[in-house]
């Protein structure tokens, strides 16, 4: 069981104890560094064995530092500096969680992993092959996050508080009487600060990376006239939709378009200028089958975005009617109703 020392995999480990299972709790130690946001800290290792020891388990710490930084921070800094968006968090579901710690678990002899992710592994009559679907309380569904799986790695899984609401979550830890059972959910990137000493908010961000690379000024440009409108202090910064800390030119609230780091430019433009008729994906991922080409799905951008409706292509998804723009780095899921069926990386 993997215990990040939040409430939703206390009571996955709880709900595994009470079904009979023989389970073992790990907790990974990904991060050593300075952080105040997220789910990698020694306090969070604590309640995760207090967690353990109220459930009468074994609990584990298994270091997984290097290939976090491998798999999941070097990365992250390398999508800043070409002007792409990291998404970490899927990164390291499919490094970490899902591979490293899977590997570890199987060369240990045990059956699968849970963790406390709040979506569904099912099984296909007949088949028997897994199948990812939507956590039941819409609202923290997480399957979006888990959508680069595939069924090889989802059939070692389980996702024990998939079916339960996060208010049944909360409940049952209230029950059993679980150390986490009113500890708030984690938020942001686990290995930035929210902020820098004596800086404000987001300025961990700019502080985690400028420590690793070099951040440069950018100029601001039009996306209609290729006018200057001023400069951004860190083009690296800059993400594709973003429109706090640009230049208005005109009056005008202005949206990040196109970043090109290399030429040190950001393009602004109108909320229409976000719009985009497709988005093109590298590194496609198939739960089972790959959708045949000229399929009908929906796809999402983003861990709580708005599902669109979209034909998918051998290369890309088209959307029904121009969408919001998706910002190159961040995974696009395809579903089938709520159901996972792929991903791909947008371009």
């Amino acid at each position: 069981m993997a215990m990040s020392g939040g409430v939703d995999s206390s009571v996955a480990a709880g709900l595994l104890v009470e079904d009979g299972h023989e389970v073992v709790g790990a907790t990974m130690k990904l991060w050593g560094g300075a952080s105040d946001s997220g789910c990698c800290s020694a306090a969070d290792v604590r309640d995760a064995r207090r967690v353990c020891d109220q459930l009468g388990v074994e609990h584990h710490v298994f270091n997984f530092t290097t290939e976090f930084t491998a798999s999941v921070v070097d990365p992250y800094v390398a999508d800043h500096a070409a002007g792409r968006t990291p998404n970490p968090c899927v990164e390291c579901n499919r490094h970490l969680k899902f591979g490293a710690l899977l590997e570890r678990a199987a060369r240990l002899g045990f059956a699968a992993v849970a963790t406390g992710h709040h979506a569904r592994v099912e099984r296909s009559p007949g088949t028997g092959r897994p199948r990812l679907r939507r956590g039941a309380d819409v609202a923290k569904d997480q399957s979006y996050v888990l959508a680069a799986l595939t069924s090889a790695e989802l059939d070692r899984v389980l996702l024990p508080v998939g079916a339960l609401t996060k208010a049944e979550v909360r409940a049952f830890a209230e029950r059993r009487g679980l150390a986490t059972a009113a500890k708030p959910d984690s938020q942001d990137v686990c290995f930035v600060a929210s902020r820098a000493p004596g800086g404000g908010p987001s300025s961990g961000r700019r502080s985690f990376l400028e420590d690793r690379m070099e951040l440069h000024p950018g100029r601001v440009l039009d996306a209609a006239t290729g006018e200057s409108l001023g400069e951004v202090p860190a083009v690296e910064l800059v993400t594709v939709g973003q429109r706090r800390g640009l230049p208005a030119g005109g009056g005008r609230r202005r949206f990040a378009v196109a970043i090109d780091t290399a030429a040190r430019t950001v393009v602004v433009g109108d909320e229409y200028d976000l719009l985009a008729g497709e988005v093109v994906l590298s590194a496609r991922t198939w739960v089972g089958d790959p959708l045949p080409v000229g399929a009908r799905c929906t796809v999402q951008a983003s861990a709580h975005g708005r599902p669109v409706a979209a034909t998918s292509l051998a290369d890309r998804v088209r959307f029904d009617r121009p969408s919001r723009r998706v910002a190159p780095g961040q995974l696009v899921a395809c579903y089938l109703g709520d159901e996972v069926v792929g991903s791909g990386v947008a371009c």
